[in-house]
């Protein structure tokens, strides 16, 4: 299918690796310039490279962590009028709610709330002065069905969540779609943090909490950065102009949900 956004530009956060880099490939298979951001210059790189060479699309970097304000400058410096805004972050570590302090939480919060709240801010006015849109917020299947020992993202998540819910209803008329990819377990990074956990707590092999954890999955399996990347990119499409503040989940029906 074509996309029809051959020739756009799109900033994608946390794009060195995981979901992040599947959405920029993506994007970048579908004609996409792209300003890609991370906070590990090497990896970053390494992943920009091998883009250009494969869809031939410009690339820009920006290593810098989109948690801070100094890094969110210099992100949207090299950003300029971009059309595509792909927010992500990495998530909070896992505990219990005996856990948490107020610190905790504003960490979570700059993480997973203010830092995407502050960029749309940033990049949709322009959007709308164009006419044309799109911003995908990387949250989680937690926004829909929480996880207990994920509390600070379930937490940070639901407030973005519902601030999209409104902000996206503001803008749709100028052309502009906000909308939240809500992805279950993928095989990334976190997925080994996490079942590193599970490992370590029941005293079984990685391999072993994996498999528990597939089992809990109507698909059988983990997903993959390609299809998550697939189903961003159809949202910052020509075709998805009509789907506006939207929660997809990704979780292979993990969700047990009806709506």
């Amino acid at each position: 299918m074509d996309m029809g956004i051959r020739g756009k530009r799109a900033l994608v956060c946390a794009a060195s690796k995981g979901l992040g880099l599947g959405c920029a490939r993506a994007l970048a298979e579908a004609g996409v310039h792209l300003v890609m951001n991370a906070r590990g210059a090497e990896a970053l790189e390494a992943s920009a490279s091998v883009i250009r060479a494969d869809f031939g699309v410009e690339v820009a970097t920006v290593a810098a962590d989109i948690t801070t304000e100094e890094g969110r400058a210099a992100v949207l410096a090299e950003a300029g009028a971009v059309d595509i805004l792909v927010n992500n972050a990495g998530g909070p570590p896992p505990g219990m709610w005996t856990d948490w302090d107020r610190e905790d939480f504003i960490a979570a919060l700059d993480a997973n709330m203010l830092a995407p709240i502050a960029l749309i801010k940033a990049l949709v006015p322009g959007m709308m002065e164009r006419g044309w849109g799109r911003v995908v917020n990387i949250t989680s299947q937690s926004v829909k069905s929480p996880i207990a020992i994920l509390g600070l993202s379930n937490s940070a998540r639901a407030g973005l969540t519902g601030y999209v819910a409104g902000t996206s209803r503001q803008v749709a008329g100028k052309g502009v779609t906000i909308n939240n990819l809500l992805p279950g377990i993928h095989a990334t990074d976190r997925a080994v943090a996490l079942d590193t956990g599970v490992s370590e707590r029941e005293g079984i092999t990685l391999d072993e909490a994996k498999k528990k954890r597939c089992a809990t999955i109507p698909a059988g399996r983990y997903g993959t950065p390609e299809e998550f990347g697939a189903a961003c990119a159809f949202l910052c499409s020509q075709h998805a102009g009509f789907i506006v503040g939207q929660n997809i989940l990704l979780d292979g029906g993990a969700v047990n949900a009806t709506l």
